[in-house]
């Protein structure tokens, strides 16, 4: 009888990948990031185990929203008290910190329990060109037109 392979954490190597988002559209760029945080990338993918890489994603100011989500885009969050929901459009949200909208997008397409935190936390966003991350020797990784994970 043949057994299933089913990877645990402890068995995979973590890479690390750098991505620039200069110029490139919101969304898209979230799901791809999400897709290899989640490590479905790799053939050894497991759904309950933390099988991803890290992402270091650099020029993060420089991203692409379309239509009219400068302005109607709302980010709401919740002070607490009664009558407490703020709300701020896209720009305001840039304007305050840069690195928001991406980081926000990308946790919606996480899953939304421990896993999807740790997940979550090897996701380094950075507005400029410049990251602290160098020791980790990132590749420089680009997205294909279907999501497929192309190694620069």
């Amino acid at each position: 009888m043949q057994r299933s392979f089913v990877a645990r954490g402890e068995q995979t190597s973590e890479r690390w990948w750098l991505v620039d988002a200069r110029g490139q559209t919101l969304g898209r760029l979230a799901v791809n990031i999400a897709r290899v945080l989640r490590g479905k990338h790799l053939p050894t993918y497991t759904p309950h185990a933390l099988m991803g890489d890290h992402v270091v994603v650099i020029n993060a100011r420089d991203l692409v929203v379309t239509g009219t989500k400068r302005t109607t885009k709302i980010y709401d969050h919740y002070t607490g008290y009664p009558g407490g929901r703020r709300e701020r459009t896209y720009d305001e949200v840039v304007k305050r910190d840069p690195t928001t909208p991406l980081h926000e997008a990308v946790r919606g397409m996480l899953q939304h329990n421990t896993l999807g935190g740790r997940q979550l936390k090897m996701l380094k966003i950075y507005a400029g060109s410049d990251h602290p991350h160098a020791a980790q020797q990132p590749r420089a990784i680009t997205f294909g037109d279907c999501g497929e994970v192309v190694q620069s």
